[in-house]
């Protein structure tokens, strides 16, 4: 107005924030704003691909921030033409003098706001994305950076990145699995509790021992009472913990009969070496023909 620019209040504030003094450029001005035009023809040359650049192009815009680090860090470690010293110690000298950079960022760096639903899911730029589900009904901040949607939320400790997704379109949602928790096992989902001192000893031989009585139960198991019972017995006589091992495998393997958890006990007790126990040609556990070496004549074996 009348030759003079009416600043952004939101640049304005962001100048306040970091300490600096906002100049406003002149249209059509090079001499105001030279150091911008230089760096814009600092990155058509050595950064931005063209036909005499060595990278035709960039697979992404954060391979292009990786070449943009590496070029500044070429240029700052070799001496400067006009002062003959390396930048990066000048930096080092300068840093003295210059004031610190507050440690909490202006929010508007952050983004823009967004509310976290109950779905753990924020809207931005037309796409949804997750969040982790502890943030469900806060703020949080978006921004876009290259191919990435970047989601910041300030807490106690102050602002965080709690989330990254590649940009996504509408009606394709970015979800993570991590932002949420492990699936309740539903209202059909069962835990054994012991309400009898006979189903709380049996529990308390293990984890084997509820994992065995939710398989048993799911299979239709016969006597699973009395069955608990002789476990319980079992472990007053064995190690607890060699019962448990015992009930374990007998529920991965589905061998819930009258004598199956006594005969993985035995054979625990005798591959207790290590070593393990294998069908060989001199032992079988097929049925005999002695029985019939009473019936008179010549039996074949």
């Amino acid at each position: 107005m009348a030759g003079i620019a009416v600043r952004n209040p939101g640049a304005v504030a962001f100048g306040r924030h970091y300490g600096l003094t906002i100049a406003t450029c002149l249209p059509a001005d090079p001499q105001t704003k030279g150091g911008s035009e230089a760096t814009v023809r600092i990155a058509k040359a050595d950064l931005v691909p063209t036909a005499a650049n060595l990278l035709p192009e960039y697979a992404s815009f954060a391979g292009l921030e990786e070449a943009c680090a590496a070029f500044c860090g070429q240029v700052n470690a070799r001496p400067h033409r006009a002062t003959r010293r390396v930048p990066a110690e000048m930096l080092a000298e300068e840093r003295s003098r210059l004031h610190p950079v507050p440690a909490a960022p202006f929010t508007a760096v952050l983004g823009v706001t967004r509310k976290v639903d109950g779905l753990s899911m924020i809207s931005f730029e037309g796409g949804r994305y997750s969040v982790p589900h502890q943030l469900a009904g806060q703020a949080v901040w978006a921004r876009r950076h290259g191919d990435d949607v970047i989601v910041v939320h300030a807490g106690g400790s102050g602002p965080a990145e709690v989330a990254r997704h590649p940009v996504t379109s509408p009606g394709s949602p970015s979800v993570q699995d991590a932002h949420y928790p492990p699936a309740p096992a539903g209202p059909a989902g069962r835990t054994p509790r012991g309400r009898t001192r006979a189903e709380a000893e049996f529990l308390a031989i293990g984890d084997g021992a509820g994992l065995w009585l939710a398989e048993a139960a799911a299979a239709g198991a016969s006597r699973v009472r009395a069955k608990m019972t002789r476990a319980a017995q079992l472990a007053r006589l064995h190690p607890a913990a060699d019962v448990d091992r015992a009930l374990g495998r007998a529920a991965a393997a589905g061998r819930f009969g009258e004598h199956d958890l006594d005969s993985i006990l035995a054979h625990q007790a005798t591959a207790a070496s290590g070593q393990v126990t294998r069908a060989g040609e001199d032992k079988t556990l097929a049925q005999g023909t002695s029985g019939w070496a009473g019936l008179g004549g010549e039996v074949t074996r």
